[in-house]
């Protein structure tokens, strides 16, 4: 998952970028609203982790600019402020949840896929994509029941397939999910695919040529 982080605060920036980065996804770590607004008018991302408090303005600014852009990008408030009315005001500007600091990292990461599979309609953290099965809590895959073992770089352009099945995504969409960063003329993607393809089925991923590849789910 692509996560926009924005937060000020040195020693936890850089831990929860850590952290983040473990657990598979790939982490954009900003520290000024400036910064984010600059970053968001250029890129997008799957989630955006929040502060209120910024150096140079309320993460509640930056939220509003946001979703006055149209921009349904999920977004969780990070802040030590935690009163009723502290959180009742994110919410209305147009958060999608708050999280009070300090907050326990197991959370935050269950937090996160919360609005994940929320954002994909999936009702747990296990998806479930006819006889495929992806863990999303446990980073795991089944297949008609099976342990399918994928390496990290697999399973980021699975998930990302997975959360759009049936529809044919371009290459640079995948790119973007997966966080694969190529050359125009780089086979990296290509050579995923074909990875995948020999661990879960040349007929479980299609190809739509000159356009990208879809996941294709039987009912």
């Amino acid at each position: 998952m692509t996560i926009l982080l924005i937060e000020d605060d040195l020693p936890l920036g850089t831990s929860l970028q850590r952290v983040l980065a473990d657990a598979g996804h790939s982490v954009v770590w900003l520290r000024t609203a400036a910064a984010a607004k600059r970053f968001l008018d250029q890129q997008s991302f799957e989630l955006a982790l929040l502060d209120v408090m910024l150096p140079d303005d309320s993460g509640l600014a930056v939220l509003r600019w946001l979703r006055a852009r149209g921009d349904a990008t999920p977004v969780l408030m990070l802040t030590a402020r935690d009163s009723v009315s502290d959180r009742v005001e994110g919410l209305d500007s147009g958060a999608d949840d708050y999280l009070p600091k300090p907050f326990a990292i197991e959370e935050l990461l269950s937090r996160i896929r919360v609005l994940q599979r929320r954002q994909h309609q999936q009702l747990s953290a296990v998806w479930s994509l006819g006889s495929l099965q992806i863990d999303t809590a446990r980073r795991r895959v089944r297949l008609n029941e099976l342990d399918v073992p994928l390496s990290a770089r697999e399973y980021d352009l699975l998930l990302a397939l997975a959360g759009h099945p049936g529809k044919v995504m371009t290459r640079t969409q995948i790119e973007q999910a997966a966080a694969i960063t190529e050359t125009t003329d780089s086979n990296t993607l290509d050579v995923h695919i074909y990875n995948l393809r020999k661990k879960l089925g040349s007929q479980m991923i299609g190809t739509v040529r000159g356009v990208g590849y879809v996941l294709e789910v039987a009912p």
